[in-house]
C-alpha cells in the first residue's frame, strides 16, 4: 500500500518513493543542549518517531540520525547574540561542555520515557568541527562565501532558488526583518558559516581554522553531519515549523551549492504546541518540561497519547485538563487490553487476521501518518464485537506504529503453561457437550489461582487477587 507524506517543498502530499529500495535516509533536526527540552520540543520527536515507526511498518529499514547541537546555536537564533551553550554555562557556573553533556544525558532520558527508538547516530557537533570547515572551504572554493569582520558569510544571493522552502521569493526575504540586520552583510539573508571568536572575550569552545579561531554557524552542522553519514542527497528531513524559513532553507542553500545536488527529498515540518493557547516562553512562565508533567503524577506515555491524539500538522495546545483526559483514556485503554493478559488465542486464523489488520492500519497511517483516526479505530475494535483474538492482534499491530508499550503491558503477565493446557482442553469438551468434564476443570483452574469467564467472543482468565 502507497505511504503518501506531506513534502514541506512541494506543499502537498506525495507519494513516498525512497532513493533505494526499502532503505530510507532520514535527519531529524536534535536539540541544542543548552537546557531541558520542553513538552514542545519532544512533540517533534514524538512525531518523528511516528513516521520512523510507519516507515518500518511498511516494510522500509531506517537509517536515521538526530545530531546534538553543543556550540554555535547563538541566542538569536541568526548569527547574533551569545551562543546558548556559553550563556548557559555562565549562568549556571559550569563549563560548557558540562552543560552539554548534562543537557544530552537529560534529552536522552526523555525520549526512552516517551518509548522513542534510539537512532543510527546522536552525532554532536563539536566532534565534526572538520568536517563543517571542508564543506565550508568547499563552498569556497565555488565562490558562494565572503569574509567580515565577525565571520565567513554564506552569499545567499548567488543561489538561485534561495527561499524555495518557505514559499517566499527571494524579494520577499531580502525585504523581510527574519533576521537582525548586519550592516556588513552584503544580503540580509546572508548566514554565517564560520564565527569568529570575539577579541575581548575568551570562548570554552573554539577551534583553529583557515581563516581565524572561532566556531562554525548554527547551519553549516546539519548539513555536515547529514552528509556524512547519510549521503549528499537523503530521503527525509524533519523539524518544527519554525525552522522553515531560517535554518532549513540555509541547509538546503549551502548544501545544494557545495555538491550540485539535491539535498533533501521530503522536507516534513511538525507544527506548535502551545500552553493555554500561549506560546511557551520564559517570559510568560509557562515552560512546561516531561519532569513537570511526571510530578504531576502523570505519565509520560500518557502525553505521547496525548499527541498523537492530534495531527502533527496541526497546531497543538495544551491544557492540564487535557493532560488530565490524556491521561484517563491511557488509563481506560490499558484497563480495557487488560483482559487479553491472560487470554488464551483459540483461533487458528491469526494471521489471516493479522494480514486483514495491517491492511487497515496501513490505509489509515500512510494517509500522511493519520494518528488521531487510528486511535480512533483502536478504540473502534475495542469497543466491537469483534472476538478477543482479532482484539488482541489489532491492539500489537497498531501500537507497532503508536509505541504506547501495549505490547509490553500485555506481556506483563503471562498464563502458565499448565493453565492454558486446561483451558483449551476445557473448551475441547464444551464443544463436544462434556459439560461436567468441563466444568471440572474450571474448578482445577480456579483452585490454581484462576478465574474462567466464558464470553462469545471466548473464555477470559483473570489471576483471582486474595
Amino acid at each position: 500500500m502507497d505511504l503518501y507524506l506531506f513534502n514541506t517543498l512541494t506543499r502537498k502530499k506525495e507519494k513516498f518513493r525512497p532513493l533505494k529500495d526499502k532503505i530510507v535516509t532520514m535527519y531529524n533536526c536534535g536539540p541544542t543542549v543548552y537546557e531541558r527540552p520542553h513538552i514542545g520540543n519532544l512533540r517533534a520527536y514524538i512525531f518523528a518517531d511516528t513516521l520512523r515507526r510507519t516507515l518500518e511498518y511498511n516494510g522500509y529499514k531506517v537509517k536515521q540520525i538526530i545530531n546534538i547541537t553543543d556550540v554555535g546555536h547563538l541566542t538569536s537564533d541568526a548569527d547574533t547574540g551569545e551562543d546558548k551553550i556559553e550563556k548557559s554555562a555562565r549562568e549556571k557556573r559550569k563549563t560548557a561542555w558540562e552543560i552539554a553533556r548534562y543537557f544530552e544525558k537529560l534529552f536522552k532520558e526523555d525520549i526512552k520515557k516517551l518509548n522513542i527508538k534510539t537512532p543510527f547516530k546522536f552525532p554532536r557537533a563539536t566532534e565534526h568541527i572538520k568536517e563543517m570547515i571542508e564543506l565550508i572551504k568547499i563552498l569556497e572554493k565555488k565562490g558562494y562565501t565572503y569574509k567580515i569582520s565577525d565571520g565567513i558569510y554564506f552569499d545567499t544571493s548567488k543561489f538561485k532558488n534561495y527561499g524555495e522552502l518557505s514559499g517566499l521569493k527571494k524579494k520577499q526575504l531580502l525585504a523581510g526583518a527574519r533576521v537582525e540586520f548586519n550592516p556588513e552583510k552584503r544580503n540580509p539573508t546572508d548566514f554565517a558559516l564560520w564565527k569568529f571568536s570575539p577579541k575581548d572575550v575568551k570562548r570554552q569552545m573554539e577551534w583553529p581554522s583557515p581563516w581565524g579561531i572561532g566556531f562554525p554557524g548554527w547551519h553549516i552542522e546539519c548539513s555536515a553531519m547529514s552528509m556524512k553519514y547519510l549521503g549528499k542527497t537523503i530521503d527525509i528531513h524533519t523539524g518544527g515549523i519554525d525552522h522553515i524559513d531560517v535554518h532549513h532553507t540555509n541547509e538546503i542553500a549551502q548544501s545544494e551549492a557545495a555538491t550540485g545536488k539535491k539535498f533533501v527529498n521530503y522536507w516534513l515540518h511538525v507544527n506548535f504546541l502551545r500552553v493555554e493557547g500561549e506560546k511557551m516562553s520564559k517570559s510568560l512562565g509557562n515552560i512546561i518540561t516531561l519532569e513537570d508533567i511526571e510530578k504531576r503524577g502523570f505519565h509520560s506515555l500518557a502525553y505521547r497519547y496525548l499527541v498523537l491524539t492530534a495531527h502533527y500538522r496541526s497546531e497543538m495546545n495544551f491544557t492540564w485538563q487535557a493532560m488530565e483526559s490524556a491521561q484517563n483514556a491511557y488509563n481506560l485503554l490499558l484497563e480495557t487490553i487488560s483482559s487479553f493478559k491472560l487470554s488464551v488465542n483459540l483461533h487458528k486464523s491469526a494471521s489471516v487476521q493479522r494480514s486483514s489488520v495491517s491492511k487497515e492500519i496501513l490505509k489509515i497511517i500512510n494517509d500522511d501518518l493519520d494518528t488521531p483516526r487510528l486511535i480512533a479505530k483502536l478504540w473502534e475494535v475495542l469497543r466491537s464485537d469483534e472476538d478477543l483474538g482479532y482484539k488482541k492482534i489489532f491492539v500489537l499491530e497498531a501500537d507497532k506504529v503508536l509505541g504506547l508499550k501495549l505490547k509490553e503491558f500485555l506481556q506483563k503477565q503471562k498464563l502458565p503453561a499448565e493453565i492454558k493446557k486446561k483451558i483449551l482442553l476445557r473448551e475441547k469438551l464444551r464443544r463436544e457437550g462434556k459439560w461436567q468434564e468441563a466444568d471440572k476443570i474450571r474448578e482445577e483452574v480456579l483452585k490454581a489461582g484462576y478465574k474462567v469467564e466464558d464470553t462469545k467472543q471466548g473464555p477470559i482468565i483473570k489471576k483471582v487477587v486474595n
